[in-house]
This record gives structure tokens, C-alpha cells and sequence, in this order.
């Protein structure tokens, strides 16, 4: 899908009409398609997990934040409860990685396929690690992007980080 379509799927999301076409094909391929009658689509855009929380009426903890960052250059996604931060020294660790950044968006969108703010935990364009952050485990459903910054869709996070290949891992910052 070249840009001008990953706008034009951006654009019928926020209209209502329909998920991002590559997110609602891999939830059939991964035999999810009742998640598409879930996915709930919002007038304003939830890119962050402030606005998701808010628009979706949930604690900020509950929104699985899907991350990307380089390790030693290569990508990695890192899902996390919309109320912590990752510690990047705990993902370089846990990746036995020399370096791990915050890669620039055009990065995002050609490992992923979606614009950030709008990055799913599964259903991107390449294969790449995943690393799932135990906090997700502390509720009985986390709400998580659905391909664009105005669609979000609810799931239990065991069956989440399940079908995002996730590996468990305690990358959280820790609080003060």
C-alpha cells in the first residue's frame, strides 16, 4: 500500500466507514473477525493514549500503547499499558542490544504500515520482535490502536500479546 492509500484507509476510518484494510485483514487471517464489529471509531483522533483513555471512557492503563524502536538498527515493537513508560536501557538489555532509539516515523510507517498514533499490535507490513510489558496483564481487557488514529478496539491482553507473538518482559519505568 503506498502512502496516498494509507491516507485515503486513514481518511474512511475517521469517516466511520470502515478499519484499516490492512488491520482488518490480518484479523482474518488470524481468525478475529468478530474484532471487527468491536472496533470503535472516534471523530477526533486518539494517537495518544490520553485521548484514547478519554474517548473510550477507560482507565489510561488499559490502553496497550504499540511501540517501535531500534535496537542496534533493527526494529522492535514493544507494547505497553498506556500509563508507564518504556525504559530503553531495560529493552537493550533484555535484547542484548549495543543501542536501542526511537526511530523517526517514516521508519514506523515502512515497518509497520501504519502512521504513528494508529500502530496495532499486529497486522504490520514486515515480521518483526515483540516484546509485551507484564503491566498489560494487570486488566481483563486493554484497548489498543486499530490501524489509524481514530479507531481502537478491545481485547483480553493474554490473546493480544498471543497474537502479536509478544514475549513477556518487564521493560516498564519504574515509578517514583
Amino acid at each position: 500500500m503506498t502512502a496516498t492509500d494509507e491516507n485515503a484507509a486513514e481518511e474512511r476510518s475517521r469517516a466511520g466507514t470502515a478499519a484499516h484494510p490492512r488491520f482488518a485483514e490480518a484479523l482474518r487471517e488470524l481468525g478475529l473477525d468478530e474484532v471487527n464489529g468491536r472496533i470503535r471509531r472516534f471523530p477526533d483522533a486518539t494517537r495518544t493514549a490520553v485521548e484514547a483513555a478519554a474517548a473510550i471512557g477507560c482507565e489510561l492503563s488499559q490502553i496497550c500503547k504499540s511501540l517501535i524502536f531500534a535496537a542496534d538498527g533493527v526494529p522492535v515493537l514493544v507494547l505497553m499499558d498506556g500509563a508507564s513508560r518504556v525504559d530503553v536501557e531495560l529493552v537493550r538489555r533484555e535484547l542484548g542490544a549495543e543501542k536501542v532509539t526511537r526511530p523517526k516515523a517514516d521508519v514506523v510507517r515502512e515497518t509497520t504500515g501504519y502512521a504513528i498514533g494508529g500502530v496495532p499490535p499486529f497486522g504490520h507490513r514486515t515480521r518483526t520482535r515483540v516484546l509485551a510489558d507484564r503491566s498489560l496483564l494487570d486488566h481483563d481487557t486493554v484497548w489498543a490502536a486499530a490501524g489509524t488514529p481514530y479507531t481502537v478496539f478491545p481485547m483480553d491482553p493474554k490473546s493480544l500479546i498471543a497474537h502479536a507473538g509478544g514475549t513477556l518482559v518487564d521493560v516498564r519505568e519504574p515509578t517514583a
